[in-house]
C-alpha cells in the first residue's frame, strides 16, 4: 500500500500566520474548532506558554 505522507505546513486559510489551519487541515479537522481549542487551552495555562509554543511553530513549519 502506497499511503500518501501529509506534511505538517502552515495553511493558505490563514488569521495570523496559518499554523492552527495547517494543524487543523493535517488532522482533518474545522480550523475554527483548532482555534478555539487552542485559546481555550492557553488561557487555561499559567504563564501563557501557547504564545512561545505557536512562534516557534511560525518559524518551524515551512509554507506550502
Amino acid at each position: 500500500m502506497n499511503a500518501e505522507k501529509k506534511r505538517l505546513t502552515r495553511s493558505n486559510d490563514r488569521m495570523i500566520a496559518g499554523v492552527l489551519a495547517g494543524i487543523a487541515e493535517h488532522l482533518d479537522m474545522d480550523p475554527t474548532l483548532v482555534r478555539i481549542i487552542y485559546v481555550i487551552l492557553s488561557l487555561a495555562s499559567i504563564g501563557f506558554p501557547g504564545l512561545l509554543v505557536y512562534l516557534i511553530l511560525w518559524l518551524v513549519m515551512p509554507e506550502r
